[in-house]
């Protein structure tokens, strides 16, 4: 049964108004060709759906029937149109993020209150986690763009780049070391350490560079905010291990200072990731053209190795 949407649409008219006529002049079509839309639309289903009346037509009871549903059907795809024109028009939908809450912190906080103020009707949905769990996230259809460290599956992501971090090594300026000296990295090793845990990729990363050079790091106190890194290395707690762009508050107003070290570890980039051939909805299209416009990328980043 080959019945076309237009039918159905042509028929609930005719139903509304009674009459055929009418319903040619409502729709802009001849009466002809709503006649005709009718009668190949009773064929298809085999019944008979309008009586014909001396004033124009009524539903017989298997069109009473059809009408119910096709009422309904009708309502429905007429607010699915609805709802995608207002999530095209960003007057309704949704924006999921997922990021790790020091990133949220010190570097999405600006764009998220910007494109709140400019799209107050889309609800803005982060779930928090390492960059490892964010991409999980994002593989698995939870999150639409995801905000990580670590180096993603090219074959499963497309991946934007947004900046570079660095990791130094910060304590109280009356910390028992000297600030003018250039330390190893065994002698970094040797300091009580105050670290992210284990289970961040910057942690990860940074025992990765140490392990390169036979050194095993044994941190007095493990964390899982960076924010108090450096909030107990300015009580003099020990030496804390931070990303230097996300602490430039604390190092700038002098309540922690940077050691200066022999041997620069190796810098580590923060990328926007989406997943590969899944368009990103409008919303999620609009806030990575904020992001797009802040750091002026436009191609997807090269994958390492």
């Amino acid at each position: 049964m080959a019945v076309k949407l237009e039918q159905y649409r042509i028929f609930k008219a005719i139903a509304d108004t009674g009459n055929i006529s009418r319903t040619a002049k409502q729709l802009y079509l001849s009466q002809s060709a709503v006649s005709q839309s009718l009668q190949q639309l009773e064929s298809a289903l085999g019944v008979r759906l309008f009586s014909r009346t001396a004033r124009g037509v009524t539903l017989t009871a298997e069109g009473s029937v059809l009408y119910d549903y096709a009422a309904q059907a009708l309502s429905l795809l007429e607010a699915g149109e609805e709802r995608i024109a207002q999530s095209r028009e960003l007057l309704k939908g949704e924006l999921s993020i997922g990021v790790s809450s020091t990133l949220t912190k010190y570097y999405l906080l600006p764009f998220l209150r910007d494109y709140h103020q400019q799209y107050p009707h889309i609800h803005v949905r982060i779930l928090n986690g390492t960059s490892r769990r964010v991409l999980q996230l994002l593989g698995s259809g939870q999150v639409e763009l995801a905000f990580a460290t670590y180096t993603p599956d090219a074959d499963s992501f497309s991946v934007f780049p947004c900046f570079d971090t660095h990791t130094v090594f910060v304590a109280a300026p009356d910390y028992p070391c000297d600030f003018d000296r250039v330390y190893t990295l065994q002698e970094i090793s040797e300091f009580p350490l105050i670290l992210l845990e284990r289970e961040a990729s910057s942690r990860r990363f940074l025992e990765d560079c140490f392990l390169q050079r036979g050194l095993r790091l044994q941190p007095e106190i493990e964390l899982a905010s960076h924010n108090l890194l450096i909030s107990l290395a300015r009580i003099g707690l020990g030496v804390a291990g931070v990303t230097e762009e996300l602490s430039l508050s604390g190092l700038n107003r002098g309540v922690v200072r940077k050691l200066h070290l022999a041997e620069e570890i190796p810098s580590r980039r923060v990328v926007l990731c989406t997943r590969r051939n899944t368009p990103p909805s409008a919303a999620a299209g609009r806030f990575m053209e904020m992001i797009r416009a802040h750091h002026g990328f436009d191609r997807p980043a090269e994958q390492d190795g």
